[in-house]
């Protein structure tokens, strides 16, 4: 069975296209709920007195999971919102997984310690 060369080229497509998909998914997702939330809340008057911050169910990924199956505007948002910080951590992911097949170990340092702290910076801190 022949394998497919892992190419810089290749490489570079693959990720390009990876990170348009994941904006463009996100902004769908945001849209969807933006959506949704202006359907159910669009008419309620504003309040610029109080400032009412983000739910506190929406600030873990269970929340919004829960939020999302009630079809809750601000979950799909949410959820939006943490597609697209995903997108760059799959693209260093994809990075590292390429750069590996082509066994370039400087690469592969360099990108594992890039994921490293972003892992660290996105779970690390919670």
């Amino acid at each position: 069975m022949a394998r497919s060369e892992w190419t810089d080229r290749r490489v570079e497509t693959i990720v390009g296209n990876l990170l348009r998909a994941g904006v463009i998914v996100s902004a769908l997702v945001v849209l969807a709920g933006g959506a949704v939330f202006l359907i159910r809340h669009g008419f309620e008057p504003a309040n610029y007195r109080v400032f009412r911050g983000e739910p506190s169910e929406l600030k873990h990924i269970r929340g919004v999971l829960r939020g999302i199956a009630g079809l809750h505007g601000r979950a799909f948002i949410q959820l939006g919102l943490l597609l697209l910080i995903a997108t760059p951590i799959a693209r260093v992911a994809l990075a590292l997984f390429g750069f590996a097949e082509e066994r370039d170990r400087m690469y592969v340092g360099f990108t594992a310690a890039v994921l490293v702290v972003l892992l660290y910076s996105l779970l690390g801190s919670a």
